[in-house]
């Protein structure tokens, strides 16, 4: 919940008494979901600290981001695009152009990557997708800060529709690897900033 919200800081220690308080929810549930946070890590175990919300190495990046890439062209290349989902696409794009705050921005985006595969009949590739998005979402809120980096995102996610309105999966499944590396080389800009 609050990795969605962007509630998390990199680096700070997650307090599991405060959790436990602010959600209603006793702590042993809390440290199993927490674990399986590590697991996908996103978090880290620190002896005698609890755990960490970890860092992303340029090189881990680099990895999440081409995996990203590739499994979702791949979901793409499997699914049926229904008229229905090209509304609720063109509905994710005009909601982002008209917000102001950058949370909302990717969480449109998100949304929009979201529907795009939401028809895709492999049902263990859309789960591993979910699952790399959710550590990505994470590091996306901590690291963009960059308003107009999300007119680019706009301007791709426009020209993946366009593609697909034309019938034209190959082109789309080009735009969409092309909108995941220019979103991993910004993330790297940042890394390198910050």
């Amino acid at each position: 919940m609050q990795i969605g919200k962007g509630e998390l800081q990199i680096g700070k220690t997650i307090n599991l008494a405060a959790l436990s308080r602010e959600i209603g929810i006793s702590v042993t549930p809390i440290r199993e979901a927490l674990s399986q946070l590590e697991h996908a890590r996103i978090i880290k175990a620190v002896p005698n600290r609890g755990f960490i919300v970890q860092k992303l190495g340029a090189k881990e990046a680099e990895q999440l981001y081409e995996t990203i890439a590739q499994l979702e062209v791949l979901a793409l290349e499997s699914s049926k695009i229904s008229e229905e989902t090209i509304a609720s696409l063109k509905a994710i794009l005009q909601k982002s152009s008209v917000t102001e705050s950058t949370g909302e921005k990717i969480r449109f985006s998100f949304q929009f990557h979201e529907i795009l595969i939401q028809n895709c009949n492999n049902t263990i590739l859309v789960q591993i997708l979910a699952d790399l998005k959710t550590r990505l979402l994470f590091y996306e809120q901590a690291l963009r800060r960059d308003a107009s980096f999300y007119e680019q995102i706009q301007v791709q996610h426009k020209a993946v529709l366009e593609a697909i309105e034309e019938d034209n999966t190959p082109t789309a499944a080009l735009i969409l690897k092309m909108h995941w590396m220019n979103s991993l080389k910004h993330i790297q800009q940042q890394l390198l900033a910050g």
